[in-house]
């Protein structure tokens, strides 16, 4: 018996969003017994929407996000990515970690090459190669192309990384402390060119950091989780400023220094760590 769609079901299903974390919970098996990582954790994210999350660690931020990209499983709950279960990784969501994860014996080419041929095998080689230099070219290594990571800075070898995940058309982007090893200068020229591709390619973003100024300065919500065992999002803060962002001006709201200290107050009094 065919069941019409009404009004309502209509709206709803328009309405739901793109991704959807869903009472998501994780508990390790351990030898002194189940250790529980995070508890009961549910969060809406917007498609194009630059979310970032921060608190201590061991806080369970890699897990959560582990378990958007599919490789790690919820003990309880379910993420959902346009209304699909997540159950393992793929294409659709791509990885860019704090080591970068480069090949060492492949050029920035071919470790960007490898990527798009790995998903996308029918393609003409001309097509994969055109696909290539455009994200190079998106992230300043042109010239860099043929270089090994051995001969390349740390900003560099980051920049690769963001090339091969955006080569990939990913839905979702997700940054693990991409920027937490690479000097101050290096992290804020990456942090601007990083806000000018999201702002081109408007994938959405999900990024780790422990700085509190990062988040502010990139991201339109910032989700702060308490500490673990059983970690549970604290608080999430709406970022209300306006883009494109302008780091000088932008430091110069006091409605910015208002969101960070209370960033600072959730994390280093309400919830810093007992040796702390």
């Amino acid at each position: 018996m065919q069941t019409l769609q009404t009004p309502t079901d209509a709206k709803s299903r328009l309405a739901d969003p793109f991704l959807r974390i869903e009472g998501v919970s994780k508990v390790y098996a351990t030898p002194e017994g189940p250790y529980p990582v995070l508890d009961d954790i549910s969060l809406t994210v917007n498609e194009g929407e630059f979310v970032c999350l921060i608190g201590h660690s061991g806080c369970g931020k890699s897990t959560l996000l582990d378990m958007v990209s599919g490789f790690k499983k919820p003990t309880e709950g379910t993420v959902w990515l346009q209304s699909q279960p997540i159950r393992e990784p793929g294409p659709d969501r791509m990885v860019v970690f704090q080591n970068y994860a480069l090949l060492p014996w492949l050029t920035a080419y071919d470790n960007v090459y490898l990527a798009v041929d790995a998903v996308s095998p029918k393609l003409k080689k001309r097509d994969k190669a055109a696909i290539v230099n455009e994200h190079l070219a998106l992230v300043g290594l042109t010239e860099a192309a043929h270089k090994k990571p051995k001969e390349l800075s740390g900003g560099m070898k980051q920049r690769v990384s963001i090339a091969r995940a955006l080569a990939l058309r990913p839905k979702v982007l997700i940054l693990d402390e991409p920027f937490g090893a690479l000097d101050p200068i290096t992290r804020e020229e990456l942090q601007e060119e990083l806000l000018k591709i999201w702002a081109d390619h408007k994938v959405t973003v999900l990024m780790i950091t422990h700085d509190i100024d990062e988040a502010l300065f990139l991201g339109d919500r910032l989700v702060m989780m308490t500490n673990g065992p059983s970690a549970k999002i604290g608080e999430v803060l709406d970022l209300p400023f306006e883009r494109p962002r302008e780091r000088t001006r932008l430091m110069e709201q006091p409605e910015y220094y208002d969101l960070r200290n209370h960033a600072m107050e959730f994390l280093f009094q309400l919830h810093a760590h007992e040796e702390d």
